[in-house]
C-alpha cells in the first residue's frame, strides 16, 4: 500500500535564495506563516543556507530572531534548515565545539530537521554535526551532493547513503543543487539507494535545466518518500518545481500528497504579491526565470552563475563568460571532480575566472588561497585522485591533509567569548560572530544604535545548555 508523499516547502529559504539573492525579509514572511502552517506540509525549509549571512549582511535582521519568530507562528509543521557540515553556514571549517553549539542553539530556537551536507561528500565532515543533532533530539537528514563525473555512480552514491545511515542519519536527501539529475536517472538512483538503506529518501532538485518536475515524477514512481517544492510564484527558473502543480498531478494516485489546492492557493496569492514586488524592484532578474539547458554541460548552480557574471563585470570582462564556463569544467577535473556547491562552487569558479582573465600569463599563474586549500585537502577528500604533478604546480611542497580537517582546528568557543563580550545581548551572538565576524560586529553596532529589540521568545530559547 502506497503511503502519502511528504512535501517540503522551500519558499522561506531556497526559492528566494535562488531567485532573489536571499533578500526576503521576516516582515514579508509574517503575514502568511499561519496559513502555511495549516497546509499540511511535512516541513517548511525556513532557515540555514545563505539566509543567516543575508540577514546580518543585507537585511539588518538577527537570524536567530527570525527563527524564533517563525517558530512562534508555525506550531503544526516541522521547521527545517540547511547545514553545511563542518562549514556550518559559513565558508570555512569550524572547530567541533562551534559546530556542536550551533546545532544545539538551532534546535533550542525551533529547528526540527537539520539537512546536513558536505560539498565533497566526505562523511568525516558530517560526523560532528550528526552526533550533535542526535544528542539534541533533532532529526538528521543527511544529504548527498549530487553531481556527474566519471567518478560518480549510483552504486557509489548508495554506498555513501549507507555510510550516512550507519552514522545515525534518520533520512537521506538526494541534493541536486544544479538541476543535473535527469528523470530516468533519478528513477534508477532512488531505486538503488532504496535497495541499500532502510531509512526514508527525500529528493531536492532545481528547475534550472527544465527537468525538475519530470525528475520528481520519476523519483516518485521509484517510491521516493519526500520531495522539495516551491509555491508557484517563486518556483521554476533556478528555483524548484511548483508545489501546486505536483499536488494536482498526484491527486487520486497512490502517491497523493493529501494537500489541499484551496489552502495552497491562499499561500500562492500572497507570494504572488511578493513576486510582483521583486520583479518591479529588479530583485528578481528575468535571466534567473528562464530554462538554461547548458547547466547540464557546465554543472554551474544558479548562485554560482550570478557570482561569475558579477566577477567578470567588475573586471570589465563580461564577454568572457562562455570561456569561463568552459574553464570551470577543466578546473573541476584538475581538482578531482568536486561537486559544485558552496563552498567548492565559489572556489572552482573564482579560479576559472582567474585562469581566463590572466590567461596570457598561463593557466594557474594566479592561484587563490582557497583553491590551494582545496587541492591541499583543507576541505576534505575530493572524489577523484588529484595528480602529483598538479599538486606540485598548485601547492609546491606543502603538506597534504589526509586526515579529517577539523582534527587540527583548536576549540574556538573560549576565545569567541572574549571577542563577543562588548556586544553580547544573547548567547547566540557568539555564534553569529564565529561565522561572520566583521559582518556580525557591524550588525551589533547597528543594533545598539537602533535600540533593536530581541523578541520575547529569546529567554525561552536561551534557557538551555549555557556555555
Amino acid at each position: 500500500m502506497a503511503k502519502k508523499l511528504l512535501v517540503t516547502e522551500t519558499v522561506l529559504r531556497d526559492s528566494h535564495q535562488s531567485l532573489a539573492a536571499t533578500r526576503m525579509t521576516t516582515e514579508e514572511m509574517l503575514p502568511i506563516l499561519d496559513a502555511m502552517d495549516q497546509v499540511g506540509y511535512y516541513s517548511l525549509e525556513a532557515w540555514g543556507g545563505a539566509t543567516f549571512d543575508s540577514c546580518l549582511r543585507f537585511l539588518h535582521e538577527d537570524p536567530w530572531v527570525r527563527l524564533r519568530t517563525i517558530k512562534d507562528h508555525v506550531k503544526n509543521t516541522k521547521l527545517q534548515m540547511l547545514f553545511r557540515g563542518q562549514n556550518i553556514l559559513g565558508y570555512r571549517h569550524y572547530a567541533d565545539d562551534v559546530v556542536e553549539y550551533f546545532v544545539q542553539k538551532s534546535i533550542a530556537n525551533g529547528i526540527d530537521i537539520i539537512r546536513i551536507f558536505d560539498a565533497l561528500n566526505d562523511a568525516r565532515n558530517l560526523e560532528t554535526a550528526i552526533k550533535a543533532t542526535i544528542k539534541e533530539g533533532g532529526h538528521v537528514q543527511a544529504a548527498i551532493s549530487y553531481t556527474t563525473s566519471p567518478f560518480h555512480t549510483n552504486e557509489g552514491f548508495a554506498q555513501y547513503a549507507k555510510q550516512l545511515e550507519e552514522m545515525g542519519a534518520h533520512s537521506i536527501c538526494i541534493k541536486d543543487m544544479s538541476g543535473l539529475l535527469k528523470p530516468y536517472e533519478a528513477y534508477q538512483l532512488v531505486k538503488t539507494i532504496k535497495n541499500t538503506v532502510k531509512i526514508p529518501i527525500h529528493i531536492h532538485t532545481h528547475y534550472t535545466a527544465g527537468l525538475a518536475s519530470m525528475t520528481l515524477l520519476k523519483a516518485i514512481e521509484a517510491d521516493v518518500d519526500g520531495v522539495d517544492t516551491s509555491i508557484s510564484p517563486l518556483a521554476m527558473g533556478t528555483s524548484h518545481t511548483p508545489t501546486e502543480a505536483l499536488v494536482a498531478t498526484l491527486q487520486g494516485t497512490p502517491h497523493d500528497t493529501g494537500l489541499s489546492l484551496e489552502k495552497l492557493d491562499v499561500v500562492a496569492k500572497y507570494f504572488n504579491t511578493i513576486r510582483e514586488k521583486y520583479i518591479a524592484s529588479g530583485l528578481i532578474d528575468p535571466k534567473v526565470l528562464k530554462v538554461d539547458v547548458n547547466a547540464l554541460r557546465y554543472q554551474v548552480p544558479g548562485g554560482m552563475l550570478s557570482n561569475l557574471i558579477s566577477q567578470l563585470k567588475m573586471a570589465g570582462k563580461s564577454d568572457k563568460l562562455d570561456a569561463v564556463l568552459e574553464e570551470v569544467a577543466k578546473v573541476r577535473e584538475d581538482a578531482g571532480f568536486p561537486p559544485l556547491v558552496t563552498p567548492t562552487s565559489q572556489i572552482v569558479g573564482t579560479q576559472a575566472v582567474n585562469n581566463v582573465i590572466f590567461g596570457n600569463e598561463g593557466r594557474y599563474a594566479r592561484v587563490t588561497k582557497e583553491f590551494k586549500g582545496l587541492v591541499r585537502g583543507e576541505y576534505g577528500k575530493c572524489p577523484a585522485t588529484i595528480t602529483d604533478e598538479f599538486k606540485k604546480k598548485i601547492i609546491g611542497d606543502d603538506d597534504i591533509i589526509d586526515y579529517r580537517p577539523a582534527d587540527k582546528i583548536a576549540p574556538e568557543i573560549e576565545s569567541l567569548k572574549e571577542r563577543v563580550a562588548p556586544y553580547e545581548e544573547q548567547p547566540e551572538d557568539l555564534l553569529s560572530l564565529a561565522l561572520f565576524e566583521q559582518v556580525a560586529i557591524k550588525f551589533f553596532e547597528w543594533r545598539k544604535q537602533q535600540n533593536y529589540k530581541l523578541d520575547a521568545n529569546a529567554d525561552a530559547a536561551n534557557g538551555v545548555h549555557p556555555i
